[in-house]
């Protein structure tokens, strides 16, 4: 690899890489800083004008459920550097970073991983084939011979590889498709929280980041949605310069790899990754250094719009009136012949498998709460409560059961109008669905936990808490229907306005756009930090066609399609003093309600529980971790350590056998006596039982992890790096320390 990247990326080459990207970085960065004032004032303008919205009937966490896994297993994991197949352990912690050890034991030990992957911008294949064909399209011109050795082989039928179109790829694979589908899900998981990675909580820096995005990708003529438009600010910026920077680098280098069809391929694959992170460094460092400058800016900034605040709005009014008069004849002709008529297809295609979601996260709620329900009667009664309610606590961060909720967004399709309004992917769409669902969920799971916690609190006896449970199930019930048909109905007219105005842009810009220059000198010199031609003109053509956009949704809603509430409905303070129930401490259901039966550990452990009189130690604490799921074998069907690439035969099944006979022979030889807690609470476990498919779709019975003062707490399991530089292997003799530092909510970068 080393020669590969010093042949093709020698230090001139560098240079022309850096220059590059300063360039394209420094137009960029120049219409942040102007979108930077402009979202500061619509920030401050809309706390002060801002108009009621439908209150949510549901309550949401206001200390999020930290400090749970995911997900966690076992997999093979393909080594670039010697071309084999290895065993590891992995796991998803809440932050969704998927962290790779190289065995249990070293995770045990609390050894560094060996990678932990930021997967923003990844797409989950589940077929060599579609990789093959992915990396095939990566380098036009270049194509392998029939019957000859692919750039990747699989030891089993079952793997999933992690594709991105600049930086490097990670293959794995698994023994057995239900472990394919599991790790599917949760690894989709990862993708869709990571794609989200701007905080929707910043009302400043997140609008001006992705305002700038479509101003600076519109002056480029490229409308529409782009599907690059994943993770952090730094992973967009680096997504945004790769899209010039690499079909450039490509046809330059192209001609000059060397080798058969599949060795230039993988060559390429090198080269991209390791550009990707000069760029990645490169753009981390402008971008910073420029949001530290506005943030300091921004005090004063603030002072001068609280000041001069109804000048601004009348100035901005003024200008948006004189823009209107030029262009809405324009305008309306354009949405009335191009646009309006097909508002309703375009409805009709995302309500349908977004309100079957919903409708499947409200299934799986009652299913869920009835089945602890018909628990408490037939078996544990109240001293089971606590077990049950830690499981349902984190039933929207459950991957599998919540995989039947996502997968109704899978058949959305735009057809016919995908290409005719610039719709690159509806990937966008259906991740966003997602999430929505995820909210949703959750919100529901809170509240039935705050109503069922104030219940409890009357002393019920079993067939008194059975009906109140039933009781509370239709309450929130209900409250889902009215915040789901809202957050639909929002979802729609954003979504069919991120579909239609960079069509309209499109369409208007010939006879538009090079006439804005000349109202520029309607904006008072003082006010042009806050007061923007170009957005003014985006806002008008947006009114233009959001009434159409409205009327659609509110007569979808007349109709009762879908289960949609029409406006006229509003819940007004049905339950004054829910909202009270929140502001308390968060529930600790296995500390108040835990009993003789409450669990602990992952599903898949077979570890007793320590004895009562070590209750209050810390062991126990940790013992009483919450892990969602897991798939972590037992030494009997324990992957190999190294498999060879090749595929396995039914005539090598045997051998197989033998040879994991051998390592599990080999491992309880070596294997180290008891080794502490797990960083996530659950003890070190030597030989876990097997997990059953109806085992694995449950998540444990355990409790978040609460350390007694005084003591010092486990770290965190690693937190996901923005850079996606790959796996970054330490050392075996001496393991340096991970240090994290805190980017805002959007993730954390992590250096090891």
């Amino acid at each position: 690899m080393g020669d590969v990247l010093s042949t093709h990326l020698d230090d001139a080459r560098r240079q022309h890489i850096a220059e590059k990207t300063d360039k394209i970085l420094t137009k960029f960065l120049r219409f942040y800083e102007d979108q930077y004032g402009v979202a500061l004032f619509n920030s401050m303008r809309h706390e002060i004008e801002a108009i009621g919205t439908p209150q949510a009937q549901l309550l949401w966490r206001k200390v999020p459920l930290d400090e749970r896994i995911i997900f966690s297993g076992n997999l093979f994991q393909y080594q670039e550097d010697n071309k084999k197949w290895r065993n590891r352990f992995c796991l998803v912690p809440h932050n969704y970073g998927l962290v790779i050890y190289d065995s249990k034991v070293a995770y045990e030990r609390q050894v560094p991983p060996r990678a932990v992957i930021n997967s923003a911008g990844y797409k989950i294949l589940t077929s060599v084939d579609q990789y093959l064909e992915l990396v095939g399209n990566s380098l036009p011109g270049i194509t392998s011979k029939s019957g000859s050795t692919p750039i990747l082989k699989c030891p089993t039928q079952f793997p999933l590889i992690l594709w991105h179109p600049s930086a490097r790829h990670y293959y794995f694979c698994m023994m057995t498709e239900a472990e394919q589908d599991k790790w599917q899900a949760a690894l989709q998981d990862c993708i869709r929280h990571c794609n989200n990675g701007i905080p929707e909580d910043s009302k400043v820096e997140g609008p001006a980041f992705t305002d700038a995005i479509r101003m600076y990708r519109q002056s480029k003529e490229l409308y529409g949605t782009w599907e690059m438009l994943c993770g952090n600010e730094v992973q967009i910026l680096s997504n945004l310069v790769m899209e010039e920077l690499g079909p450039e680098l490509k046809a330059e280098l192209a001609p000059r790899l060397k080798g058969k069809p599949q060795e230039r391929q993988r060559q390429w694959i090198q080269i991209s990754d390791a550009v990707y992170r000069i760029v990645y460094e490169q753009a981390k460092a402008r971008f910073e250094a420029v949001l530290s400058k506005l943030q300091q800016a921004r005090p004063a900034m603030e002072a001068f719009i609280r000041t001069d605040m109804d000048q601004i709005i009348t100035s901005k009014e003024h200008l948006a009136n004189k823009i209107r008069a030029f262009i809405l004849p324009k305008a309306e002709v354009c949405v009335r012949n191009h646009v309006q008529p097909y508002i309703p297809s375009i409805l009709e295609a995302l309500m349908v498998p977004t309100s079957q979601g919903f409708t499947e996260v409200r299934d799986v709620f009652f299913k869920e709460v009835t089945d602890m329900n018909l628990n408490v009667i037939n078996e544990g009664g109240i001293d089971k409560l606590g077990e049950y309610m830690e499981k349902l606590s984190q039933l929207a961060f459950h991957p599998l059961k919540m995989q039947s909720c996502y997968e109704k967004m899978e058949p959305l399709r735009l057809d016919g109008l995908q290409q005719r309004f610039d719709v690159s992917s509806t990937a966008v769409f259906k991740q966003r669905a997602q999430i929505h669902m995820r909210e949703q969920m959750d919100n529901a799971v809170y509240t039935f936990e705050t109503l069922l916690h104030q219940e409890l609190g009357k002393g019920p006896t079993k067939e008194e808490l059975c009906k109140s449970i039933q009781r509370i199930l239709e309450r929130v019930l209900k409250k889902y229907d009215y915040d789901s048909s809202s957050v639909r109905k929002k979802f729609f007219r954003e979504a069919l306005l991120q579909i239609t105005i960079p069509f309209l842009l499109k369409k208007l810009a010939p006879t538009c756009k090079s006439e804005l220059p000349r109202f520029q000198e309607l904006i008072f010199e003082d006010f042009d930090k806050f007061i923007l031609v170009e957005n003014t003109y985006e806002e008008v053509v947006l009114q233009t066609v959001m009434k159409d956009i409205m009327q659609a949704v509110k007569e979808a809603a007349v109709q009762r399609k879908h289960n949609l509430y029409r406006d006229s409905v509003v819940m007004h303070n049905s339950d004054p003093n829910l909202h009270l129930l929140s502001e308390g401490a968060p529930i600790d259901w296995g500390e108040e309600y835990g009993g003789s039966g409450n669990g602990g550990g992952d599903v898949s452990s077979g570890s007793p529980r320590p004895d009562a009189s070590d209750s209050a130690t810390l062991s126990e604490k940790r013992w009483r971790a919450k892990q969602v799921v897991s798939v972590v074998q037992d030494d009997e069907v324990e992957l190999p350590f190294e498999v060879s690439p090749e595929p396995l035969s039914p005539a090598s099944l045997d051998s197989v056998t033998e040879l994991r006979g051998m390592l599990a022979q080999d491992l309880r030889a070596d294997s180290p006596p008891p080794a502490s807690p797990l960083p996530n609470g659950a003890p070190a476990q030597e030989s876990p039982q097997p997990v059953t498919d109806s085992e694995a779709s449950l998540p444990p019975s355990s409790p978040l992890q609460h350390l007694p003062s005084g003591k010092t707490p486990d770290p965190e399991p690693p937190k996901p790096s923005d850079q996606e530089t790959g796996e970054q292997v330490s050392s075996s003799s001496s393991r340096p320390p991970i240090h994290t530092t805190t980017e805002n909510s959007a993730g954390v970068q992590t250096e090891f």
